[in-house]
């Protein structure tokens, strides 16, 4: 991960990270040779660039972390899910333009 602002989730660090965080959360469920995965990367650390200090953006790889996207029904790739006081508030299943993620973000603030 390129940008200092995006996070990285792991089945470890997951509930204090995500659930137990004090602001919103956007999680992008993702794996390494998942193209539109990798086209969506560009868009999250522009994301987290705009949002620091109001929401954590970050990623977790399923391919090294299996408990958490189970836990969560994440099906396919790239799946995103907002998370707000440890629940989750919105998925958005596949690639979606910036304004999406951004209005999805929004909604939690």
């Amino acid at each position: 991960m390129s940008s200092e602002s995006i996070h990285e989730f792991t089945d470890g660090n997951f509930n204090d990270e995500v659930l137990q965080s004090t602001e919103p959360v956007l999680v992008d469920f993702w794996a390494p040779w998942c193209q539109p995965c990798t086209m969506l990367a560009p868009l999250l650390e522009e994301i987290a660039d705009d949002y620091a200090g109001r929401a954590k953006i970050g990623k977790v790889d399923i391919d090294t972390n299996r408990e958490v996207p189970m836990q969560f029904g994440v099906a396919s790739i790239p799946t995103v899910i907002l998370f707000k006081d440890g629940e989750p508030r919105k998925t958005l299943v596949g690639l979606s333009n910036k304004d999406a993620y951004q209005d999805a973000l929004d909604e939690l603030l």
